[in-house]
C-alpha cells in the first residue's frame, strides 16, 4: 500500500534538457507521459514542469540551482530514486502552497463535488490524490458518506468541513489524513474506524479541549489523543464497534461490549486511567436505541459510549468516573 503524497528533494543541478531526458523520457517509455507548463505560476526563482500520464497519474517538478522538488502520484523516475522524502509541512511554504494549488485544481476537476468543501479537500489531499488510494478514499465519502449510516455524501462532508476548518488538527494533518489509508481496495470497516478518531476529535474539540494525537506510552503502543484538562493531560483511546449488520455480533449491545472488551484486555490492559471513547456513529438509529436503552457497561473504566450525527448532535452515556466534561456526562 502506497503512502500519502510526499515531496522528493533533489540537491543536484537540473536543466530543461535533463528534465526531458531523465524524467519525461523515463515516464513516457514506461506508462506514456506528456510534459507541459504548470496550471499555476511556480514560486519565484523556480522553473517548473507538469507531467500528465496516460493512466491519469500526475506529477510536478520545480527546480533552481541545486535545489529541486518532485511531487506526484505516479512512478518515480530512476534519477530521483535516492532522494529524500518530505511532507507538505516540511518543504518551503511557497513550494507547498504552489503544489497544493495545482493538485487541488486537479482534484476538483476530477471530483467536482468536493469543491464546496475546501478544508476537507486540503486536509485529505495527500490521500485523495495518492497513487493507490485516490479512488477508494473519494468513494468512501461519495458512496458511503464517510461511514455515517442514513446520511448523504454532503451531510458527511459538511460535518467534517465544519470541524476541520476549526484548525484543531492542522498541525497533525499528515498523520491524521494518512489514517484514512491509501489502499486501492475499499475497506469500509477500517476506514470507518479511522473516521471514528475524527468524530472523537470533534467531540473533544466541541467540549472545549485542545488535543494532540498519537501519544506513545511505555508499553510500546500509541494512544489516540492527549487532552489538556485541569493542568494535566488526560489520555484518550478511541474504538468504533462495527454495527451488527457488518459483523458476527448478534446485537448492537453485544457489538459494543465485544469491541470495548478487546481494548480492555489488549491495548488498555495496563492503562486503567485512559478514557475509552466508544464511537457508535456507524450504528443505525434502531441499533443505537437498543444500546441507549440498556446503557451496557464495558470492561474498561472510565469510558464514554456515544453516537454522533452529521448535524453535529451527539447522544451518549458514561461508564465510571470520566475526568472530562462531555455533553452527555
Amino acid at each position: 500500500m502506497a503512502r500519502p503524497l510526499r515531496f522528493r528533494h533533489s540537491t543536484e543541478s537540473w536543466s530543461d534538457g535533463r528534465v526531458r531526458s531523465q524524467l519525461l523520457s523515463s515516464l513516457d517509455s514506461n506508462i506514456g507521459a506528456e510534459m507541459s507548463t504548470p496550471w499555476f505560476k511556480p514560486p519565484g526563482g523556480y522553473t517548473a514542469r507538469r507531467f500528465d500520464m496516460a493512466n491519469g497519474d500526475v506529477a510536478l517538478f520545480a527546480w533552481r540551482d541545486d535545489d529541486a522538488y518532485w511531487m506526484g502520484n505516479t512512478e518515480t523516475p530512476k534519477a530521483l530514486w535516492r532522494t529524500e522524502k518530505y511532507g507538505f509541512e516540511e518543504v518551503p511554504w511557497k513550494l507547498s502552497r504552489w503544489v497544493t494549488r495545482e493538485l487541488t485544481a486537479q482534484l476538483h476537476e476530477e471530483t467536482p463535488w468536493l469543491e464546496p468543501y475546501p478544508y476537507v479537500s486540503w486536509f485529505f489531499l495527500p490521500v485523495f490524490l495518492s497513487k493507490d488510494g485516490r479512488e477508494t478514499t473519494r468513494n468512501f465519502f461519495d458512496e458511503h458518506a464517510g461511514g455515517f449510516p442514513d446520511a448523504s455524501r454532503d451531510d458527511a462532508l459538511g460535518f467534517y468541513e465544519d470541524f476541520l476548518s476549526s484548525g484543531a488538527l492542522d498541525d497533525h494533518r499528515h498523520v491524521m489524513a494518512g489514517k484514512l489509508g491509501t489502499s486501492e481496495y475499499l475497506d469500509h470497516q477500517r476506514m470507518s474506524a479511522a473516521m471514528g478518531e475524527f468524530n472523537a476529535a470533534r467531540l473533544l474539540h466541541d467540549a472545549g479541549y485542545d488535543l494532540t494525537p498519537e501519544i506513545p506510552v511505555d508499553t510500546g503502543h500509541s494512544l489516540d489523543y492527549a487532552v489538556e484538562h485541569g493542568g494535566r493531560d488526560v489520555l484518550v483511546e478511541v474504538t468504533r464497534p462495527t454495527p451488527p449488520s457488518r459483523r458476527r455480533a448478534s446485537t448492537p449491545v453485544a457489538a459494543v461490549k465485544e469491541t470495548a472488551a478487546s481494548k480492555a484486555t489488549g491495548q488498555l490492559k495496563e492503562h486503567g486511567g485512559v478514557v475509552l471513547l466508544v464511537d457508535c456513529s456507524s450504528f443505525f438509529a434502531d441499533d443505537w436505541r437498543q444500546v441507549r436503552g440498556e446503557t451496557p457497561g464495558v470492561r474498561h473504566r472510565p469510558a464514554a459510549v456515544y453516537r454522533t450525527r452529521p448535524d453535529g448532535s451527539v447522544d451518549g452515556y458514561t461508564v465510571g468516573d470520566v475526568p472530562l466534561d462531555l455533553p452527555f456526562s
